[in-house]
This record gives C-alpha cells, structure tokens and sequence, in this order.
C-alpha cells in the first residue's frame, strides 16, 4: 500500500462522503502527513499497513521532543485516528493500530470574551470615511449579532438575506444549512453598505451575489477579516487577544448570560453535540447536566 494513493483515496474520502470543508480536509492530510515525516526522518520504510501502536507512539515522543503543544498532538492523534478507522473502513487494514493510542492530557482553553463595551469601542473605531468602512462595519455587526464563522461570513450571498422574515440563511460546516435570527442593527448596517458602498466596486464575473467584497470586486478572504479585527484591538488598545472567532464567541456567551435556552444557542451556532455547545458559553458542570437531562429523551 502506497502513502501517496492512500492519501489520495483519504482525501475524496473526506470530502465527498464526510463533506468536509476544504480546511477540515487539509488539517486531517496534514496529520497523516506527519507520519510520513517521521518515516523520513528516522529513515524507515514502512507503508499504512505496516504502522503499528509502538510506531505510533514512537511518532508521539518525536512530535513532543520538537516542542509541539499537547493541544496540538491532540489534533494529531485525532486525525491519524482518523485516518485508520477509514482504512479499516475500506477493509485496506484488519486491526486498527490507534485503537489504544492515548493523547496528551489538556487542559480546556478558552477563547477571551468580549463585553459589549468592547465590541462597542471596535465598532466605533471603524474609519467610515473610508470606502471600506461601513463594510467593515457590517461585517463585524454580523459577525456579533448572527454568531458566525469567518467563512460563514465571507460564503454569506445576497439570496441568504432573509430580512422581512429577520433571518439569514447560512451553509455551516458539512454544508448544513441553518436560518438565524439577524438583529435590526445588523439589518440597517449590510442594507446602508449594499445600497451604497457596495454600489460603487466593480464587481467580477463570478462574484455578484456575495455580500461582502473586497475593492476589486471579489469574495473578500478569511485572512482580510482577521486582520481587520487585529487592526481594531490595537487601534482601541485592547489588551485581549481578540480574532473572528472572538465576536462568535461573545455573542454565545452574551445570549447565556441573558438567560437564553442552551439548546437554542446550540441551534444558532450550528453544533451537533451540545457538549460543543458547552465550551463557548462556560456553563457550570450542574446547569450542563440538567440542561442536558432535560433534552434528553431517555430523562
């Protein structure tokens, strides 16, 4: 068995039958990847086949003794994992040589809130004497007020403006679609941007029903957005490590501490498990377990 067709054969795998996106496809063929740097590097010559659990393990130490973070040897395992339960999957292997693999322990990191002081202060740090302005303005509303990913915010096209019923319509991760709820301030920011600054690009073939664009007229990208709100927490001088994902964050978080209904926030932020769930809005271990015994049909 080659590395480079299994690879392959992994990657359609993920992608067609998991419906991965194209990141998530990438960051699993990087961990597998990682098996075929340590072969190299130790000068070994074995195929997928052949890796066994004190190979594995072998590879664990490696990875540790080149300083990488016991989160990220958690994301490695999870992938190789990953990995052979598609191969035993597809009958390629008859044991699955990560079934007693162990990851590192780790602790839980989360991400910094932001309070509504701060997200006002970011907000009205924005330039909106500049043509990108009122876009930047938009985009960050949205972002807050709709709880979305980078990518969500970048994919959102015209025809998922819903905004007589007060909602948009959004393709999540395994392209699962999901209606939220859009606040009125958000409503009045993307109209006040589509109306005019919006108007004023030339906007490319291909490109006309994204809400967003840059100033040539294209999707604008992930990594424009996360300097975007880097540029902003410096300019007002906030001293937490703010990204995106910050406002996606804090708008979970918000809802909670205003009492919403855990399982609602899980809807809106497009989790599976209301586990995730848990780890955005820093719930008490108690209010997880009846909120969860209340859900649950067995309870």
């Amino acid at each position: 068995m080659e590395w480079d067709q299994t690879i392959s054969d992994f990657r359609h795998f993920l992608k067609l039958e998991k419906s991965l996106s194209a990141n998530s496809v990438e960051a699993y063929l990087n961990d597998v990847n990682r098996i075929v740097q340590f072969l190299g590097f130790r000068n070994y010559s074995f195929g997928p086949e052949q890796i066994t659990l004190p190979l594995l393990k072998e590879l664990i130490e490696w990875v540790n003794e080149l300083g990488i973070s016991a989160r990220s040897q958690a994301r490695l395992i999870s992938g190789i994992k990953a990995f052979y339960k598609f191969l035993l999957l597809e009958n390629k292997i008859d044991q699955d040589p990560t079934a007693l693999l162990e990851g590192p322990k780790i602790g839980r990191k989360l991400p910094e809130v932001l309070s509504l002081e701060e997200i006002d202060k970011i907000l009205a740090a924005i330039d909106l004497s500049k043509p990108e302005g009122h876009r930047n303005k938009a985009m960050l509303e949205t972002m807050y007020s709709c709880g979305l990913r980078v990518s969500e915010l970048t994919d959102l096209k015209l025809t998922n403006l819903h905004f007589q019923a007060g909602f948009i319509d959004v393709i999540g991760k395994g392209s699962k679609e999901r209606l939220i709820p859009v606040s009125p301030k958000a409503i009045k920011e993307i109209e006040f941007y589509v109306d005019n600054g919006r108007k004023t690009i030339n906007i490319r073939k291909g490109f006309e029903n994204y809400v967003f664009l840059n100033r040539n007229g294209k999707k604008l990208s992930r990594q424009m957005v996360f300097i975007l709100v880097e540029k902003l927490a410096e300019k007002i001088h906030l001293t937490k490590k703010i990204s995106p994902h910050t406002f996606r964050h804090s708008f979970a978080t918000h809802l909670i501490d205003g009492g919403a209904d855990l399982r609602a926030v899980q809807e809106m932020l497009g989790h599976e498990s209301i586990i995730t769930t848990e780890i955005y809005t820093h719930l008490d271990r108690e209010y997880l377990r009846d909120a969860i015994l209340r859900f649950h049909p067995r309870s």
